[in-house]
């Protein structure tokens, strides 16, 4: 057998073995096999097949880089290495270091940057390369390829990762959505005294927005209107039990700070102060004509009768955010017949650019005061109708509004 014979086997076993290679490396990546035991084979390959004994592999992760493999040698720090690789920028392709002048870059033989449209995803730097001269650029070519399938790899793993993490996020809203539509009690009511309507807008992310109307007894109606900071399942689940504590208190305490002092112990026990509510919460009594509220940190609502229009600001701070409220001045009036009470959420007002010149509480007053004398349905969509009509900025959060005509 001649030496033109022998060096074409020889040629030959060593594609065969870069194929058997990429072979156990494409079965790894099926099988979904995990990124450590994925790196390390990488590191069997180029240290035992292409011989290579000192490697530092670095990949873009965000606006930094991260060394994932090195084996071999003195390790330098994952800062000092990538400004080593940023300063051959301007090689696009495998290079060999010789006679480069860069204290990092002189302990190593080649350079592999990986570019995707234009931008440097990874570096590879190789040491003590012990290839023979005439197969050298053949396991540079090599060594580029495997590393390009390890990237594709770790690219799919991230996009699976965000997939699922996509979906679950999606169910979450889902089950939300569910729960907060089965906590909105009432669409509209109606009897002798008192005339409600309410609608609640969902935003796309679900939100906070919660409302609530009871009858205490023959004579007595209570209402509330709240936010819920944050958005998701944890929000939904803080409404609910929100709404259960509001009912079992209703139904044996009917001093209204008390009941407001109890829900604020209730929700900062639950949330351990990381989430808070705003709430506006009002007992009416249809004999004495009494109205009692308070308005816990919530946007106020707005009381009309007799053409005048004025907010109901009286009441405390925010709750689940203090041990103790500090203070708790809850507002009385009298409420004559024909008045109307208009409660809303800030997603009424928010929007995605400043209109704040066009629609803002001043304006929203001004609404109030031209449809007070509306019924509590046709109320809602006047307000509704000219926010669309005049406001072209989309909103950025849930909008409820819950209206109260008195007879």
């Amino acid at each position: 057998m001649n030496s033109g014979e022998d060096e074409l086997i020889r040629l030959l076993l060593k594609r065969q073995s870069e194929l058997n290679s990429l072979l156990e490396l494409t079965r790894a990546i099926n099988k979904n096999i995990a990124t450590p035991v994925l790196i390390q084979m990488l590191e069997v390959i180029c240290r035992n097949y292409l011989q290579i004994g000192k490697l530092r592999f670095l990949i873009a992760e965000g606006n930094n880089y991260i060394c994932i493999s090195k084996y071999g040698g003195q390790f330098e720090p994952t800062g000092e290495l990538y400004k080593a690789c940023k300063h051959l920028k301007k090689i696009k392709e495998p290079a060999a270091l010789q006679g480069v002048s860069h204290p990092v870059l002189e302990a190593y033989d080649f350079f592999i940057p990986i570019y995707q449209k234009n931008k440097a995803i990874a570096y590879a730097l190789i040491g003590d390369f012990n290839s023979p001269d005439d197969m050298v650029s053949n396991d540079i070519n090599f060594m580029q390829t495997i590393i390009n399938v390890v990237l594709v790899a770790l690219e799919n793993k991230k996009l699976f990762k965000q997939r699922l993490e996509s979906e679950r996020l999606q169910r979450e809203m889902e089950l939300a959505a569910e729960m907060q539509s089965m906590l909105i009690p009432v669409k509209g009511y109606a009897d002798d005294h008192i005339d409600l309507s309410a609608r609640y807008l969902p935003h796309q992310n679900v939100g906070g927005d919660y409302f609530d109307f009871i009858q205490v007894n023959d004579h007595e109606y209570l209402w509330c209107i709240a936010d819920v900071s944050g958005k998701g399942i944890s929000a939904a689940l803080l409404m609910a039990n929100f709404q259960a504590s509001l009912r079992a208190w209703v139904s044996v305490e009917d001093d209204l700070p008390t009941i407001v002092e109890r829900l604020n112990k209730i929700v900062l026990r639950n949330t351990k102060g990381e989430k808070f509510i705003t709430l506006f919460i009002a007992i009416y009594n249809h004999s004495t004509r009494k109205l009692t509220y308070v308005n816990a940190g919530h946007n106020p609502a707005i009381l009309y009768a007799n053409g005048s229009a004025v907010q109901l600001k009286m009441g405390t701070t925010i709750i689940g955010a203090f041990d103790e409220l500090p203070f708790i001045n809850p507002g009385e009036l009298q409420i004559e017949p024909g008045a109307l009470i208009f409660n809303y959420t800030d997603g009424l007002l928010d929007r995605e650019t400043d209109t704040t010149k066009i629609w803002n509480e001043e304006r929203l007053m001004t609404c109030v005061k031209k449809n007070g004398k509306l019924t509590a349905e046709k109320f809602n969509q006047a307000i509704l109708n000219h926010i669309d009509n005049n406001v072209k900025a989309k909103p950025i959060d849930d909008i409820t509004v819950l209206t109260l005509k008195f007879k």
